[in-house]
């Protein structure tokens, strides 16, 4: 029997290199840390990175696609984290094809997962080619992450129009995936050079709400490049700042930090955006 409340989250972004898969891994991480079975599906067929930022490149045997093609069952390819229980990883192929994904494929497995995971994370790959469709479509929420640019939420932009249109929830026309912002790369001083758009321009363009506002940080990438989710790290503002993104996704009410000092505009907005209880 499926479990009810799993929910599919995708990790999306229309632009490349804003952090989706430091991300994958971080709300992967923070969420298996807080007792909930979480696994994380890497979709970039042909590049291959969530297995590295997650430390366990050494371990895969078989992949995504080995299991679609029925080379290997999930139990084969599902990697156990050793850091923290109730963390699985599903490595993407790195010699495959993208065209390896079908929608029958996709969702064979998706829904083997949902037996067992309370959470199933999808890492996608930049952009709206094939492997970034097939993460999305069966997804019950996104997390759009993208970095405080003017070309970064412009793509972003266009990626919520494929969540309203492509996705299985779309064409069924039932209720909408639930959309979450999360900013990446974010840094008050250049905000105040003009160097970066301030949060307020972010929301006022994208109108989604906010989920979590990550600074820019040595931490992210020293994290990533010893195989370490941030929320795992030693603790870091961008450590503080995902486990608190992982509380929101949850629905807890947590303030953002006043001494951003952020405009009466945000505040507007996020108020706005709040669900009701």
């Amino acid at each position: 029997m499926n479990n009810t409340k799993s929910k599919v989250i995708v990790i999306t972004s229309g632009k490349g290199g804003v952090g989706k898969t430091t991300t994958s891994a971080a709300i992967s991480a923070g969420l298996a840390q807080l007792g909930h079975k979480t696994v994380v599906i890497d979709f970039d067929i042909g590049l291959r990175n969530l297995d590295l930022i997650m430390g366990c490149e050494r371990r895969v045997i078989y992949d995504f696609v080995n299991v679609i093609n029925g080379d290997a069952n999930l139990s084969q390819a599902l990697i156990k984290d050793k850091r923290v229980d109730n963390l699985y990883i599903l490595p993407a192929s790195q010699t495959r094809d993208k065209d390896a994904l079908t929608k029958e494929g996709v969702a064979k497995i998706i829904e083997e997962l949902k037996k067992e995971f309370e959470f199933v994370i999808c890492d996608s790959p930049a952009g709206i080619e094939r492997g970034a469709l097939m993460a999305l479509y069966y997804a019950d929420e996104a997390i759009v992450v993208t970095n405080p640019e003017v070309s970064s939420v412009r793509d972003s932009d266009r990626i919520l129009g494929v969540l309203s249109s492509k996705s299985l929830r779309a064409e069924n026309k039932e209720s909408p995936v639930k959309e979450h912002l999360l900013l990446t790369r974010y840094s008050d001083t250049r905000v105040k050079k003009g160097e970066m758009l301030a949060i307020e321009d972010v929301l006022e363009i994208l109108s989604i709400p906010l989920i979590g506002v990550i600074p820019e940080s040595p931490a992210v990438l020293n994290a990533s490049n010893r195989g370490i989710p941030v929320t795992l790290d030693t603790p870091s503002d961008a450590r503080t700042a995902y486990e608190q993104a992982v509380r929101r996704l949850l629905g807890e009410e947590i303030p953002f930090e006043a001494s951003k000092k952020w405009t009466r505009k945000l505040l507007d907005k996020l108020s706005l955006f709040r669900s009701p209880a």
